[in-house]
């Protein structure tokens, strides 16, 4: 006897969700983006000056790289994926890349181990340097990665150049105690 309007079950259940995988991967997300500054404050038009010389421009360039550094390598990324939009196939193999990177090197809290041998992370973000240049450049879209990413570096080092760095650590102090009051002006997620 044929049953046709019974659904079809399996025999095998399906694996369990690793819940606490999924957790630590979220709290490590969570962390990484903790250091992304407000972008209100990295645009605050009151703090951009010309600085008053070459020195004073590489010290600002120096505090404001450190400063801002999550920032900026969320716009340079930004900035590579635009370029990428008209190049689907890069911006498929960037989208993958990125996955390798998040596993591999962002996310991972204890070495990698291939074949029973111990990787150093420096041996992984070498690895998986060449990986990613050499899989973008098969992808023929050399120039605009190239383009995209000289044209973030000026944009970058102009910004680090012209936003002052004075009020920096002052404005972090009343944004944490702004926080911890609940009287934050900003969102901060």
């Amino acid at each position: 006897m044929t049953n046709y309007g019974a659904i079809p079950t399996s025999s095998h259940p399906s694996p369990p969700v690793d819940l606490e995988y999924i957790s630590h991967v979220k709290h490590r997300l969570k962390a990484g983006l903790a250091t992304r500054r407000p972008w209100r404050s990295m645009f605050d038009l009151e703090s951009m000056t010309v600085p008053q010389g070459f020195l004073d421009a590489i010290s600002r360039m120096k505090t404001n790289l450190v400063y801002f550094r999550a920032n900026y390598a969320i716009a340079v990324l930004f900035m590579l994926f635009v370029s990428l939009l008209y190049h689907p196939t890069s911006l498929l193999v960037l989208a993958i890349l990125v996955v390798f990177w998040i596993f591999l090197y962002f996310l991972r809290d204890e070495p990698l181990v291939l074949f029973g041998h111990q990787v150093d992370d420096r041996t992984v973000m070498i690895s998986l340097s060449a990986l990613t240049i050499g899989m973008l450049l098969f992808t023929h879209a050399t120039g605009n990665i190239l383009g995209s990413l000289l044209t973030a570096v000026v944009l970058v080092l102009i910004h680090a150049g012209v936003r002052r760095s004075d009020n920096l650590y002052s404005d972090e102090e009343a944004a944490a105690a702004a926080e911890t009051s609940g009287l934050a002006s900003y969102p901060s997620s």
